[in-house]
């Protein structure tokens, strides 16, 4: 949507507002699916409701491509944003419980980096497409990639063992001992012995006492960091096209930031052996307030642009990718989906909401270099929030 968006202001002569409106709309979807997809793999299992969020995926793109107006794009880009949302929120606890403790941060890490990896190859792509065709073409590309993947996870994707000790479905130590052979560990005779107090998969869970105060702070971190976030993200394309650069050349700027993006993801991800999550996350959230703000000061040429930008990128996804990592650790595996879901659907409202301040802030005659030093503040209080946080680990599950 950010590489498509220059051009549908162009073909539709919308302003600055209805734009972030417009960008908005997947992450309002995003919101609403990461919590009630993400309770929904609590409930049935991380392996049908990544297919589900694959085909709502896949069919949401291919359907952009019909769009005619505002109005109907925008509820395209609601519902595929459903399909993304409990993707996120699966994925995560998916990595999560087919790691070991040791390799748990790295491991969720290197998933979160997939983010900036598809934007890396996916938008050379769209890139190339919008030098030579439509905006539409962007989303054609998007549906053809995502429904690649129907077959594959279909085909290879197993369920979570841990989602299976935690329900003991009809069937559990058998499919349980099938993933072990798959993965080259020995069988078990039978199961261990089951929690005394079997509970069932609830959002309430995650303000029972011990993890109300986690739940929110990392709630409040997520909402504001995201905030930053997306305003980089959506944005870029729009900012570069308006300094009189082509769209082409916007695009390439936003590969950069993603480029940026993947460089933090990696390294954050290394330095986890060495040194806690949480203080990685601190870092890069602090860092993200001063990039996001000298970015928004304008440069003279495109390619002081596009470093700006993935130094930025490189510190905002450095914090999104840390703070997946402390998702996996804060939440025990019987609301492990749930709790991620719910952190990023409620914190996805500031990812809707950073586009849209942006947009009105635009339009309201505030200068880009103001608009970046109010929505960096964004990781500033992020950074506030993990502070108060105390990290725990989660009970044997």
């Amino acid at each position: 949507m950010s590489f498509a968006s220059p051009g549908i202001a162009s073909e539709w002569g919308i302003d600055r507002a209805a734009l972030g409106l417009v960008l908005s709309m997947e992450l309002i979807g995003m919101a609403v699916g990461s919590v009630a997809l993400g309770n929904l793999a609590d409930r049935i299992g991380r392996r049908p409701t990544v297919l589900a969020c694959l085909v709502i995926m896949a069919g949401g793109m291919a359907m952009a491509t019909t769009a005619g107006s505002v109005v109907y794009l925008s509820v395209i880009r609601l519902v595929t944003g459903l399909g993304i949302g409990g993707m996120l929120a699966c994925t995560n606890a998916l990595v999560a419980e087919f790691s070991n403790d040791r390799h748990r941060n790295l491991a969720v890490a290197i998933m979160a980096a997939g983010y900036p990896m598809g934007a890396i190859v996916g938008g050379s792509i769209a890139t190339s497409l919008l030098a030579t065709g439509h905006w539409r073409d962007v989303f054609m590309f998007g549906a053809a990639a995502t429904a690649v993947f129907l077959p594959i996870a279909w085909f290879l994707l197993p369920e979570s063992i841990g989602f299976l000790l935690q329900k003991r479905g009809p069937g559990a130590l058998e499919r349980i001992n099938a993933n072990l052979h798959r993965l080259g560990h020995e069988t078990v005779p039978a199961l261990p012995p089951a929690p005394v107090i079997a509970t069932k998969a609830s959002i309430t869970q995650l303000f029972a006492p011990g993890l109300a105060r986690s739940t929110i702070l990392l709630t409040l971190a997520y909402f504001c960091h995201i905030m930053t976030f997306y305003f980089i993200l959506k944005w870029i394309p729009k900012i570069v096209v308006d300094m009189g650069y082509a769209a082409s050349k916007a695009g390439d700027v936003l590969v950069w930031a993603n480029v940026g993006g993947l460089a933090g993801a990696t390294l954050l991800s290394l330095l986890t052996y060495r040194i806690a999550v949480r203080k990685l996350v601190i870092v890069a959230m602090l860092a993200s307030t001063v990039l996001v703000s000298l970015f928004g000061q304008g440069q003279d040429t495109l390619a002081g642009l596009a470093l700006i930008a993935g130094a930025a990128g490189f510190c905002t996804n450095a914090g999104v990718v840390g703070l997946y990592a402390l998702f996996a650790k804060v939440f025990p595996t019987s609301v492990r989906a749930s709790g991620t879901g719910f952190v990023i659907g409620l914190g996805r409202g500031g990812a809707a909401l950073g586009p849209i301040v942006a947009g009105f802030l635009f339009n309201a005659g505030f200068a880009l270099s103001s608009v970046a030093v109010l929505m960096g503040a964004g990781s500033l209080i992020a950074a506030a929030a993990l502070a108060a946080l105390r990290e725990r680990v989660p009970a044997a599950e």
